[in-house]
This record gives C-alpha cells, structure tokens and sequence, in this order.
C-alpha cells in the first residue's frame, strides 16, 4: 500500500541529517520498545507532560505508560481528562500549553527536514509553534516522503481518510482537515529543544 512502506536506511540517514541540520535532535531506533525507552530516558522527574492524540503513542505503549502514574512526571492530560466542568476543563486546556514537555508524531517527513502536521481543532499546535520548551515526536520511516508536495498528498488521501474511519468506529464522529502546520525550522534564539525519534517499524497512519 502507497506511503506504508519504510524507507531505507540510506533514506532515513538523509532525513536524520537534514533534521540535524536544523538543530533538531534525532535518534534513529528499530522498533516501539525503544522508541519508549528513549522517551523514558529524555523526560526527567516532575516535568509536566502534554500529549496529542497519537495512534503512535498508543502503539509504543506511551499512553498506557503514562496512564499508570508510575513515571513521576505531572501527566496534565489525565487532569483534563478527569475535570467534568467544561469551564474547569477549558482552563486546563489553556493552562496546559504551558507544559514542560509535548509529545506527538507527524503526519508527513520530508527528507529535507520538515514535516507536515494536520488537525481537525488545533489544540496540538500551539505546543509545538510556540509554547511548549520541549517537543518529542515519535515518526515511523514509513511517514518520510521526497517533497513537500507528497508531504500533502500523504496527509489528505492517505492520513486524512484513515484517521476519520477510526474516529468513526470509536466515536461516531468523523473528522476534518481544518488546519496544516508546515514545520520549516526553529528560531535558535527561543531556546526550545526538539527531538525526533525516527522508528524503523510501521507505525501510526
């Protein structure tokens, strides 16, 4: 099936230099199980921790993981999640930007560094444009695409229409493309520390 093939070593290496290159730190690993060891490794205690809705991180275990309570990070997820008041749990919402950490996947990696992100309410992107000190992306080799014009063919007819039939089947509600971030580079003088984990096994869409 077009875009659920991983790329190849000498492909991966090009984009793991490319992200280098724009000062985003990369570790290229061969399966989910050390792509959660390594997210172990780079979140200290008491960090406050944000997630997106990431069937990657479903898959490595990092959302059971983080659900146990066992990490001794500030998981601000299950806080907002928990809150019944939906004032209360805009607040948190709000509050949460604020996180020391967020963690995600991309949609689309392009092999000269930038990626695609696509969201149906845009409550992920103001992490990763702004807000958030720390961003750690989990990214099959499968997702690693040649231009920025495959980066988007890959969000809309392979993404897109994946994510909305899981919706539906969990929810009932579909989803929509509404909002695309083209993640060219990071301005040095914000501070802010990137990671990506390059994963040679097939995961998220």
């Amino acid at each position: 099936m077009l875009y659920e093939t991983l790329a190849t070593k000498a492909t991966a290496d090009k984009t793991g230099q490319a992200l280098l290159a724009k000062g985003i730190d990369v570790f290229v690993l061969a399966n989910k199980a050390e792509a959660l060891s390594k997210i172990k490794e780079l979140i200290p205690q008491g960090a406050s921790v944000m997630n997106g809705a990431s069937r990657t991180l479903e898959q490595i275990g990092f959302v059971d993981y983080l659900k146990n309570g066992r990490h001794g990070w500030n998981n601000l997820h299950a806080a907002i999640v928990a809150e019944t008041d939906k004032a209360k749990q805009s607040l948190l919402r709000k509050q949460a930007l604020l996180s020391d950490y967020y963690l995600g996947s991309v949609h689309a990696l392009v092999e000269n560094g930038e990626f695609l992100i696509g969201s149906n309410t845009g409550s992920q992107l103001p992490h990763i444009v702004f807000s958030s000190p720390n961003l750690i992306f989990v990214v099959s080799t499968k997702k690693i695409v040649p231009t920025l014009a495959e980066a988007f063919k890959r969000l809309e007819e392979h993404v897109v229409p994946q994510e909305n039939e899981s919706m539906m089947k969990k929810y009932g509600v579909g989803t929509n493309l509404n909002k695309v971030l083209i993640f060219k580079g990071e301005n040095k003088m914000l501070g802010r520390k990137i990671r990506i984990i390059l994963v040679s096994e097939n995961l998220g869409f």
